[in-house]
């Protein structure tokens, strides 16, 4: 192919600078508050909206088959022209709260044209080998999720509208790059009119539904872990005179290394196998939960931050893994459909996870609270058992 060569790299650089956009809100949050005379209260809804808008977008796509139906380039780059505009409205002097939930709603709205479908057309290209190219498009996100917090530490150099307008144009030429140098792949197949019974279908295979339910079981601890990091270090550091951390940096850092961890683990899985090295990270990250009491409140500063290290890296390793198997055991003509309902059903659950989290956290402020993020790995190994059976 004429282009292959650039193909993975030309998707992932686009993924990255779409995904931004999702981000892009929280870097810049208190600003919001600030300049638009918005209540504390507001920070939890602007969050949420972004969260909630991507879970109805990808039941939509999901349930018009969307990105199997047309050009899944074509769909990538409208997401993301559209999302960037409704993230460069938040610059707006007229925004109050009503609007602002609005803009961020649809934002996330939109990403549901961009991530998972950034997975359909990497998997209509790598259908061998696609542990490894999904290995750099999940560590895209990751690199993206860890970025507010960069921004936070580097926020004194930058207007916020600043960074709002840089984000919608990284979004906007992302999606540039996707429609003009990446056609639709070799494995593509045509997909079928829309039909709302195609969101069942896909759990009508054992395999499928399987490894589907070991990636709800790693998106329940996911997002919660991710969430929680500054909260976890801004504990210790309160709890430990001698101790200072540079929060923002170190929250950047401990979410960031997962995104060089799904690189490797996309490589490893050639030689390992993808359902193995599933299985393996999964168990180890559901550990972590289980053993958190007692290192979250080690008196050991390194053994503390190097705990959430090693806990940074295997929560995130198996979701390339989980995404192929995912993409693998679904059939082709609704590829893009199984992707996007995978992906709408696991965000709707870290959300749950999140609040549950958060509420647990009024009540007590013990560090065996993250016991309860097992669950997910628990149950999710379980599916990945059942599998094979």
């Amino acid at each position: 192919m004429k282009h292959s060569k650039i193909i993975l790299p030309v998707i992932v650089f686009s993924q990255f600078c779409c995904t931004s956009l999702w981000f892009a809100g929280n870097g810049v949050i208190n600003d919001l508050v600030l300049n638009f005379d918005l209540k504390p209260s507001a920070l939890g809804h602007l969050t949420s909206a972004v969260q909630f808008g991507f879970i109805i977008g990808t039941l939509i796509f999901a349930l018009l088959t969307i990105a199997d139906r047309f050009s899944p380039s074509k769909v990538f780059f409208f997401s993301a022209l559209i999302g960037a505009l409704f993230n460069l409205g938040v610059t707006w002097d007229g925004n109050g709260l009503l609007s602002l939930i609005f803009l961020r709603f649809f934002t996330g709205f939109f990403l549901a044209g961009i991530y998972p479908v950034g997975m359909k057309i990497a998997a209509d290209y790598y259908e061998k080998g696609l542990g490894k190219s999904l290995g750099f498009l999940v560590g895209a996100l990751v690199i993206g999720t860890a970025f507010p917090h960069l921004l936070k530490e580097m926020g004194g150099a930058y207007p916020w509208k600043a960074v709002l307008v840089a984000t919608s144009g990284l979004g906007l030429l992302g999606g540039i790059l996707m429609l003009v140098l990446v056609p639709s792949g070799p494995f593509r197949k045509a997909g079928q009119p829309a039909k709302v019974t195609a969101i069942f279908k896909v759990f009508e295979n054992k395999k499928f539904r399987s490894v589907a339910f070991g990636y709800f079981g790693h998106m329940w601890e996911l997002y919660s872990f991710w969430a929680f990091v500054p909260v976890i270090l801004l504990k210790y550091s309160n709890e430990h005179s001698a101790v200072t951390f540079n929060v923002p940096l170190l929250s950047f850092l401990i979410i960031g290394v997962g995104g060089v961890a799904c690189v490797f683990s996309g490589f490893l899985a050639s030689r390992i196998g993808v359902n193995r090295l599933a299985f393996f990270f999964l168990f180890l990250s559901g550990l972590c939960c289980l053993i958190s009491p007692l290192l979250l409140s080690s008196q050991n500063e390194l053994l503390f931050v190097g705990f959430l290290f090693f806990w940074g890296i295997v929560i995130i390793a198996d979701s390339p893994l989980l995404s192929t198997l995912v993409a693998q055991h679904a059939s082709a003509e609704i590829k893009g459909t199984a992707l996007t309902i995978v992906n709408s059903i696991g965000y709707t659950i870290s959300i749950i996870s999140i609040q549950l989290v958060s509420a647990m956290m009024v009540f007590s402020d013990s560090n065996a609270i993250f016991i309860v993020l097992a669950i997910g790995p628990c149950l999710g190994l379980i599916g990945l058992l059942n599998g094979k059976k």
